[in-house]
C-alpha cells in the first residue's frame, strides 16, 4: 500500500540521490539563510528537507522516518478520520519550516551557514509517536537496551540541547529540538479542535499505568 509516509520517503530519496551528483540542485535547495534574507527564497525552508549530506545521513533519517511515520500516519487516521492524511502532510511540511526558524534568526546574515536534511520534521514525527505510545521501547545506539519512550524523549532533548549549546559538529541540533516540540504542540492543538482525543491526558494515563 502506498502510504503518505512512503511517498515522502521515496520523494526524499529520489531528490537526495539526484543532488548527490549535482551540486547545482544542492545549492538551489539547501537552507541558506542569507539567500532567504536577501532574495526572499523562502522555499528553502521546505526544500532543504528533501536533500541530505550523504547516503548515511539519508539512510538514518529515512529509516527512522519509516518506522515512526507509519505508526503516526495510522494514528492520525484513527484520531482524525478522513482528515488524518491531510493533517499528517501539513504537520510534516510545517515541521520543516518551524524547526528552522530559530536557526534562521540566528544565522540570517551569516554567509557561511548552510543546513540540509529532514531531521527536524523526522523529530516531529518521532515525538508525536512518543506522545501517543509513551511506554513503547526505544534504544539509543550503541547501547543494546530499550527504555520506555517517555524516558527516551527527555534524554534525547537534553542531549540535543547540550550539543546545540556546545555548537560543535555539522549537525543542527536546534532543528531536532524545535521539530520535536512542534510535533507535540501540533498534536495537542489539532486534537483539541478536530477530535475528541486528548493526547496529554492519554500520555499521563499511559505513563501512570506503566509506573504502577
Amino acid at each position: 500500500m502506498l502510504t503518505i509516509t512512503l511517498i515522502i520517503l521515496l520523494l526524499t530519496c529520489v531528490i537526495s540521490f539526484t543532488a548527490f551528483s549535482n551540486d547545482k540542485i544542492t545549492n538551489d535547495l539547501i537552507f541558506y539563510p542569507t539567500a532567504i534574507t536577501n532574495h526572499n527564497q523562502w522555499y528553502r525552508f521546505i526544500t532543504c528537507g528533501f536533500i541530505h549530506a550523504d547516503i548515511m545521513h539519508l539512510a538514518f533519517n529515512m529509516y527512522t522516518f519509516y518506522l515512526f511515520g507509519n505508526i503516526v500516519e495510522r494514528a492520525f487516521g484513527e484520531i482524525f478520520g478522513e482528515s488524518g492524511k491531510a493533517l499528517y502532510i501539513i504537520m510534516y511540511v510545517v515541521a520543516l519550516i518551524v524547526c528552522l526558524l530559530p536557526t534562521y534568526f540566528q544565522h540570517k546574515d551569516n554567509y557561511h551557514y548552510r543546513s540540509l536534511g529532514a531531521s527536524g520534521a523526522v523529530s516531529a514525527v518521532i515525538f508525536i509517536g512518543i506522545f501517543l505510545y509513551p511506554t513503547m521501547g526505544m534504544g539509543i545506539f550503541p547501547i543494546p537496551i530499550n527504555i520506555p519512550a517517555f524516558i527516551f524523549g527527555p534524554i534525547y532533548l537534553i542531549i540535543s540541547a547540550y550539543l546545540a549549546k556546545k555548537g560543535h559538529g555539522n549537525i543542527n541540533h536546534s532543528a531536532h529540538i524545535w521539530g520535536a516540540l512542534f510535533g507535540i504542540v501540533f498534536l495537542i492543538i489539532t486534537s483539541q479542535f478536530l477530535s475528541e482525543f486528548r493526547p496529554l491526558e492519554h500520555f499521563v494515563n499511559e505513563v501512570s499505568s506503566y509506573l504502577r
